[in-house]
C-alpha cells in the first residue's frame, strides 16, 4: 500500500500507467505515512534521487516508474525539493509538481465571471510562504471526466506524466514548475468509462497554434505596456450622441503582401490606422479574431474564445494593434460569436465525454444552417464562460465594444427549423428564455464594468426591445444593426431609375421604424458575398451610372438617422465580390472613378463627424423632419436633421439621372443655405452640376 489511498501498489501503478488516476495528490508528492513520506511517478525512469539542501538521496523503486522514500515528514514539509531522474537516453532534474497542493483559488468557485477568466487560464508563478516558484498552473472544468492530464512539449505529450488533481465542482488543476510563456500544451481527458478522448485545447487558453497541432500556448497577459491612457481616460459621452462611423474589416483580406501572405497585427496597424484616420472613420469593427480552425469561416466558427487568432501574430501583437488605434483616436469593436461553436475534436464538442457546453438534443443543441453546436444557455457554467469571455476582451485587450453575431438565432427556438425540429419553451412559445437571460446578463456586466463600451446586436427580426434597458424589460444592447433599412434601401437602389417611382414607399418606409431601436445603418460583409455582388455592382446601368447611383446612395445613407457601418471595399467602389482568399481591389485606385468614390466617402465621414445635426439626433425622433417624402414621380426625397442646439441640415436626394431645374424644396426657415456637400461634384468623378440656393 502507498499513502492513505488504500490502493495496492500494482493497482496504483496500473492506473497511473493508463493516465486514469483522478487524485494524484493523495499518493504523489510528500505524504505522512509509514510506508512512504515521498512518492514520485516517473514512467520509464531507471532510477531517481531526491535533491534537498544540496544533498542527493536515492529513492527506492517500489514498482517500475514508481519511486518512494521513507523518512520523517517534517524533513519535506514546506521545503522546496527537486527530483533527479535517470533514463536510458539521458537525465532530467525538475521541481516535483506534486509538492504544491493549494493551487485553486476560492474565487474560481464563486462563479463570478469578472474573476473567472483571470483564474481559469494558465497563470505563471506560484506563491508559497515567502518563496515564488516560476511555472504554470493549469486548470480545466471537466466534471464528467474520470481522469485529466496536462500534456505538452515539456512531457513529450505523454498523458501519464502529469495527471491533474480533481477538485470540487468538476475542476481539475495542477501547477507545473518551470513551464514558461510560449510552451504548447493540451489536455488529455478520459470519459466516464475511462475511454481516452481526442486531445483538447484549453477552452480558457490565451494563445493557440494553427494547424495541425491546434495546441494552446502558455501566455503572460502582463507583459504588454499600454500607451493608450488618454483614450482610456477620455470623458464619458453617451454613444447615442456621438458620431459613430464603423469600418468593418476582415483582417486576412483587407491588404496582403505581394506574395499573398497575411499582414501581421503590427503591420496592419502600420497600414490601417493612418488609412482610417484619413478616411474619417471613428471605429474599426473587426470580424471575429477569436481563434478559429477554418479560415473560410471568417472567424464565425470559433474554438478559442479567449485567444486572438495566431494567424496574424501573438496576443501582444494584437494589443499593439488596438493600442495604435486608440492612440490615433479610433475605437475598436470586436465581432463576438456566442451563438454557436464548431464540432472540431480539439474544441468544446464532447469535451469531457458529454455534451458539456451544448444541449445533447439536436433540436436545441445543433444548428442546421451552420452545422455547428449551440451553447446550452441554461447551464450555469456555460453562461459564466460566455459572460467572462465578453469581459475578458474589454479588460485584457481594451476593446471598446462587442458586435454580437446572429442574435436572432439565439432568441428563437425555431430559428431556421421546420415545425417538428424544435422544442417549445415552458409556455409553449418559440422564445429561448435562457438565451434572452444570457444576453441581458452580458449587457448588464459589460456596461457595469465598462461604461464607455458599446454593445451592438446583429438581430434580423422585429424582436421588441433589443436596445431597451434591461430594467425596462429589454435586452440591454446599446445599438442594433438596421437590417430592415439595409434590405429596403438596397432593394430600392437596385431598381432601374425609371422604375423607382413605383417603389418609392420602399425608400421612405424605413422612417416608420427608424426610432424603434437605436440603429446602425449597416452595409456589411453579408451583402457582398455568395453571388449578391458588391455594393457598386448592385447599382443599375453602365459604369458611369453605377458610380452615380453609388454616390447618391452613400450620400442618402449618411444623411439618414442612424450610426453608419460600411464593409471594407465599399469606399473604393470595389467591383468584385469580397474574396477572403485575396485582398481589396487596390489596383483600381489608379483610376479617377474609384478615387472619386473614395473621396466622397472620406468627405462624408468627416462631414458627419463635424456636423452635430447629422449625429446627435440619430436615435431621437425629434432630430428629423420630412420636407419632401411623397414625390414618387420624380424620385426625390428631402428631410432636415437637427442638433440639440437647434442647428439644422437639409438633406436632398434625387434618385433619377435627371437634373431638376427650378425644383423647390419647402423649408421652415428663410435665409441663405450653405452647401456642405454635393455628391455630384466633379471631385467625385461626377458631372459637377451645381445646386442653386435661392
Amino acid at each position: 500500500m502507498l499513502a492513505d489511498s488504500a490502493i495496492p501498489i500494482t493497482t496504483l501503478r496500473e492506473q497511473l500507467e493508463r493516465a486514469a488516476f483522478p487524485s494524484p495528490f493523495s499518493v504523489l508528492g510528500p505524504n505522512a505515512t509509514p510506508e512512504a513520506a515521498l512518492t514520485v511517478w516517473l514512467p520509464e525512469a531507471k532510477s531517481a534521487s531526491l535533491l534537498l539542501d544540496d544533498k542527493a538521496i536515492a529513492l527506492n523503486e517500489a514498482a517500475p516508474g514508481l519511486f518512494t522514500l521513507s523518512c520523517d515528514k517534517a524533513a519535506l514539509e514546506n521545503r522546496l525539493y527537486r527530483i533527479h531522474a535517470r533514463y536510458a537516453d539521458g537525465e532530467h532534474t525538475f521541481i516535483d509538481p506534486y509538492q504544491f497542493r493549494n493551487i485553486a483559488p476560492e474565487s474560481v468557485r464563486l462563479h463570478t465571471p469578472s474573476t473567472a477568466y483571470r483564474e481559469m487560464a494558465p497563470t505563471c508563478t506560484f506563491e508559497r510562504d515567502d518563496e515564488t516558484v516560476a511555472g504554470t498552473r493549469f486548470m480545466v472544468f471537466a466534471p464528467n471526466a474520470s481522469a485529466v492530464s496536462v500534456i505538452g512539449e515539456f512531457n513529450h505529450w505523454d498523458g501519464r506524466r502529469h495527471p491533474m488533481q480533481r477538485l470540487d465542482d468538476g475542476f481539475w488543476a495542477l501547477f507545473v514548475p518551470g513551464i514558461e510563456a510560449g510552451v504548447s500544451y493540451k489536455f488529455e481527458l478520459k470519459d466516464g468509462l475511462g475511454n481516452r478522448l481526442p486531445h483538447k485545447a484549453d477552452p480558457w487558453g490565451y494563445h493557440a497554434e494553427q494547424y495541425p497541432s491546434f495546441a494552446s500556448k502558455v501566455f503572460d497577459q502582463n507583459g504588454y505596456q499600454w500607451q493608450d491612457a488618454n483614450w482610456q481616460q477620455r470623458p464619458f459621452t453617451p454613444p447615442h450622441k456621438q458620431p459613430l462611423s464603423f469600418y468593418e474589416l476582415h483582417a486576412g483580406s483587407w491588404k496582403r503582401h505581394e506574395n499573398g501572405e497575411f499582414l501581421t497585427y503590427r503591420e496592419l496597424a502600420d497600414e490601417l490606422v493612418p488609412y482610417l484616420t484619413d478616411m474619417g472613420y471613428t471605429h474599426v469593427e473587426l470580424m471575429p479574431v477569436s481563434e478559429y480552425p477554418f479560415y473560410g469561416s471568417w472567424g464565425y466558427q470559433p474554438v478559442g474564445l479567449f485567444a486572438p487568432t495566431s494567424r496574424f501574430g501573438s496576443p501582444d501583437d494584437f494589443k499593439f494593434f488596438v493600442d495604435r488605434c486608440h492612440q490615433a483616436g479610433i475605437g475598436v469593436i470586436l465581432d463576438w460569436v456566442p451563438a454557436h461553436f464548431p464540432s472540431d475534436d480539439h474544441g468544446l464538442a464532447n469535451f469531457d465525454g458529454t455534451a458539456l457546453y451544448n444541449d445533447p438534443d439536436p433540436r436545441r443543441g445543433w444548428h442546421p444552417d451552420w452545422k455547428s453546436f449551440i451553447y446550452d444557455y441554461g447551464r450555469e457554467h456555460v453562461r459564466e464562460f460566455l459572460v467572462a469571455n465578453a469581459l475578458f476582451w474589454l479588460e485584457h485587450f481594451h476593446i471598446d465594444g462587442l458586435r454580437v453575431d446572429a442574435v436572432a438565432s439565439m432568441l428563437y427556438l425555431d430559428y431556421s427549423r421546420n415545425h417538428d425540429e424544435w422544442i417549445p419553451n415552458h409556455d409553449g412559445g418559440n422564445h429561448n428564455y435562457d438565451a434572452i437571460s444570457l444576453l441581458r446578463w452580458v449587457n448588464e456586466e459589460v456596461y457595469r464594468h465598462y461604461p464607455n463600451a458599446i454593445t451592438i446586436a446583429e438581430e434580423s427580426t422585429a424582436f421588441p426591445g433589443v436596445t431597451r434597458p434591461t430594467s425596462e424589460g429589454g435586452l440591454g444592447f446599446g445599438f442594433k444593426w438596421n437590417m430592415g433599412w439595409m434590405h429596403d434601401s438596397l432593394s430600392y437602389i437596385k431598381e432601374d431609375p425609371i422604375h423607382r417611382q413605383y417603389h418609392h414607399n420602399t425608400l421612405t418606409f424605413p422612417m416608420v421604424y427608424a426610432y424603434n431601436e437605436n440603429f446602425v445603418l449597416s452595409l456589411s460583409h453579408d451583402e457582398v458575398v455568395y453571388g449578391k455582388a458588391s455594393i457598386h455592382n448592385k447599382m443599375p446601368g453602365d459604369e458611369w451610372q453605377k458610380a452615380a447611383n453609388l454616390r447618391a446612395y452613400l450620400g442618402y445613407m449618411y444623411g439618414q438617422p442612424g450610426k453608419k457601418l460600411n464593409f471594407m471595399g465599399t469606399e473604393l467602389g470595389q467591383t468584385a465580390e469580397w474574396n477572403h482568399d485575396g485582398q481589396l481591389e487596390w489596383h483600381w485606385m489608379q483610376y479617377e472613378k474609384h478615387q472619386g468614390v473614395q473621396n466622397l466617402v472620406r468627405d462624408l465621414n468627416h462631414l458627419y463627424r463635424e456636423t452635430p445635426a447629422l449625429f446627435e439626433g440619430d436615435c431621437d425622433s425629434q432630430g428629423f423632419e420630412w420636407r419632401i417624402g411623397d414625390d414618387a414621380q420624380n424620385s426625390v426625397i428631402a428631410h432636415e436633421r437637427f442638433s440639440d442646439d437647434g442647428s439644422r441640415v437639409l438633406v436632398i436626394s434625387n434618385f433619377t439621372p435627371v437634373v431638376r431645374e427650378g425644383y423647390a424644396i419647402p423649408v421652415p426657415v428663410a435665409g441663405k443655405y450653405a452647401l456642405l456637400l454635393n455628391t455630384d461634384d466633379s471631385q467625385y468623378w461626377a458631372q459637377g452640376f451645381s445646386i442653386r440656393r435661392n
